[in-house]
């Protein structure tokens, strides 16, 4: 029995020893049994670096770097305004344009391209004929508007663009995934969707109505 009194009192001096630490300001690191990589070989921001013969940590960025993304919308480099309307979809008198910026060839595999990027970042909304019957309706998001009614059909390409860029109501904007470049194929292949949902036997060449009547 004496033995079960004396591991209690073991036990009880080991807790006071331990407990009675708590709160006791320490000269040493607190013993970590997980250190969750807290503790990594890194650089903090405007930290010295003896690597590089300057002493600095933080890098200057290479020569002809161009920004990407949310870091190019907030640079507003002197570039992208060099063609407002390939990069807002405006005129130099701040209207919407209509077309496609004269660099850009309007082919079978840009079209292609633009229903990729389509299917991955607007279909789900907008829906996958551009109905604006998406998976998200599903879901109460039932201001989706068509691409088929009188006003987007007759909608500048330049302002499809610059939704597409800055985003309107509740849509936001995909200037972060989808490059110009992109959203210009994107625009194109709604504009597909316009000709199809909205097409006659007439818009087909001649050589190919015969399989279609």
């Amino acid at each position: 029995m004496r033995f079960a009194y004396y591991t209690l009192a073991f036990v009880v001096v080991l807790l006071l020893s331990v407990m009675g630490y708590r709160g006791m300001i320490s000269t040493r690191p607190p013993i970590e049994m997980f250190p969750d990589m807290d503790h990594q070989a890194k650089y903090k921001p405007q930290a010295e670096s003896k690597f590089f013969a300057d002493g600095r940590a933080d890098r200057p960025l290479p020569a002809g770097t161009v920004p990407f993304g949310r870091d190019a919308l907030r640079a507003d480099p002197a570039f992208l305004k060099a063609d407002d309307f390939h990069y807002d979809g405006k005129l130099p008198d701040g209207t919407f344009g209509r077309g496609f910026p004269a660099g850009l060839a309007i082919t079978g595999a840009f079209i292609e391209r633009g229903q990729g990027r389509y299917q991955i970042y607007c279909a789900p909304c907008h829906g996958a004929l551009g109905d604006g019957n998406g998976i998200t309706k599903s879901y109460g998001m039932l201001t989706t508007p068509t691409y088929h009614d009188d006003r987007l059909r007759g909608m500048a390409e330049g302002e499809i663009f610059n939704t597409i860029t800055h985003g309107k109501n509740t849509m936001l904007s995909y200037a972060d995934k989808l490059s110009p470049d992109d959203r210009w194929a994107v625009v194109a292949y709604v504009r597909a969707l316009q000709r199809a949902a909205h097409g006659t036997i007439q818009d087909v060449p001649a050589e190919l109505q015969g399989g279609l009547k």
